[in-house]
């Protein structure tokens, strides 16, 4: 661990990175590989530390707990896969550069920064890790302080695995944080809230830092009456419930077809039940609110509408019930923010114009969900809606597929990363054209006379 207390920390945790970054160490291929091969066997063995933190940070069960450890999947992808993304991707040429050869190179950047989220606080640490080192990086990671558990963890798996010029980690709150933001890396790479995302963007735009951004909106998630209940009631409180709804792409709220409302409330219930029992309280399947400032918040959004499920909730153990809310209206408190907590709102609509319409009024969603068998009804919300991500009849396990782009869009994040979407978020693209000398006509050269009806011709003009 480095406890950074002052500028002058930070400036030499830097100085030694770059330094690091300037022997070209990083930018052998079989380092990369070497490194990310390492990161997966440090996980492997600190697998039941990492599930145990989860568990001590959010109250997650085992199962959920392996969702962090589930990072090492993307690791397999890159490795398999890193070869082929680095090596130069040929671009053609127009006549008039001909001849020549040209095409795009990928390479680092330099000394990155990842701020990580409490959420998720291992997997969205570690995720664009594998991007940042896939492309030849140093890096610095700064894990959430309301995840202690997970940052300890990571503090001994990175330590233990990484020599601290090529990528290191700081633990510390909003101090830090901001001694970090003062600095100028290469690329910043921040999962969080929107509020905090605006001064990540603003510290990184005194120094022209680039930056993704991985936020997050309220994802609607609309339910055609074309649908089988029963499954899409599992996938949604499967989705919802997840970490007790501290889930990025979570479903916010529900837009259902008014004709099958009833029938998918009463699912909805028989599924919440079958999951958790009578008394989600006393489900060994069941997450809890990270900490007392987020549950009260969340408690603040119970007294809006009509609570058709749940509600029950105990601040001591930061526990609240899977929770349908009816009764509500666009205006509401609860529609103006993410929701971030297992409360789900359920608004209805008459007519699918008026559900698009509805979401396209609002800011673009990180995901969107739609649960319909209707080809047409799927046509018209992916080409009429806008959001970073969209799944059809199910929801949140599209950020586990690699080779598709995870990102938001809007005030939902902009960047995106999984797969060669990370390792291309942490290059540089650097264009090269190569011409030989054996030929080398005049037509560009002055005096131009005579040879302007020649360039006309070569830009595209009669």
């Amino acid at each position: 661990m480095t406890t950074l207390a002052a500028p002058t920390a930070v400036a030499e945790l830097l100085r030694r990175q770059r330094a690091y970054w300037n022997t070209g160490a990083t930018r052998s291929l079989d380092f990369r590989l070497a490194q990310l091969k390492a990161l997966r066997t440090a996980i492997v063995q600190h697998q039941a530390e990492i599930i145990d933190a989860a568990k001590r940070d959010l109250g997650r069960p085992e199962f959920e707990g392996y969702i962090e450890v589930a990072v090492i999947s993307e690791i397999d992808y890159v490795i398999k896969h890193l070869r082929r993304w680095a090596k130069p991707r040929k671009a053609s040429l127009a006549l008039s550069q001909r001849p020549g050869s040209a095409w795009v190179q990928p390479e680092p950047l330099g000394v990155v920064l990842v701020i990580g989220p409490w959420n998720y606080p291992f997997q969205l640490i570690i995720s664009p890790l594998i991007g940042a080192i896939a492309a030849g990086n140093c890096a610095i990671l700064k894990p959430s302080e309301l995840a202690p558990a997970t940052s300890a963890v990571l503090v001994q798996l990175i330590e233990t695995t990484f020599d601290p010029a090529h990528i290191t980690l700081v633990e510390g709150g909003v101090d830090t944080a901001q001694a970090l933001l003062a600095e100028r890396f290469d690329h910043i790479f921040y999962t969080g809230g929107e509020r905090v995302g605006k001064i990540v963007m603003q510290a990184a735009a005194q120094h022209l830092t680039p930056v993704t951004l991985e936020l997050g909106g309220k994802s609607p998630c609309i339910v055609d009456a074309d649908v089988n209940l029963e499954v899409a009631a599992r996938r949604i409180v499967w989705g919802k419930c997840l970490n007790a709804g501290q889930t990025c792409v979570a479903p916010d709220y529900l837009l259902v077809d008014e004709r099958i409302k009833a029938e998918l409330v009463a699912a909805l219930q028989q599924r919440i039940q079958a999951c958790y029992g009578e008394n989600p309280a006393q489900s060994p399947d069941y997450s809890r609110i990270v900490n007392d400032r987020q549950f009260d918040r969340l408690v603040g959004l119970l007294g809006q509408g009509t609570v058709l499920v749940g509600g029950d909730h105990n601040r001591d153990d930061r526990y609240i019930a899977p929770t349908l809310i009816d009764g509500i209206g666009w205006d509401d408190p609860i529609m103006q923010e993410e929701i971030f907590g297992p409360l789900l709102p359920i608004l209805t609509y008459r007519d699918l114009d008026d559900a698009i319409a509805a979401v396209n009024q609002r800011p673009k969603p990180l995901a969107l969900y739609l649960f319909s068998r209707d080809r047409q009804v799927q046509t018209q919300v992916i080409d009429r809606t806008t959001a970073g991500s969209m799944c059809l009849n199910d929801v949140v396990v599209q950020v586990a597929v690699w080779n598709l782009p995870f990102g938001g869009v809007g005030s939902s994040g902009m960047g995106s990363y999984h797969g060669q979407y990370s390792f291309d978020t942490f290059s540089n693209l650097k264009s090269v054209l190569k011409k030989p000398f054996w030929l080398d006509v005049d037509w560009r050269y002055p005096p131009y006379q005579d040879k302007v009806k020649v360039f006309r011709k070569l830009i595209g003009l009669s």
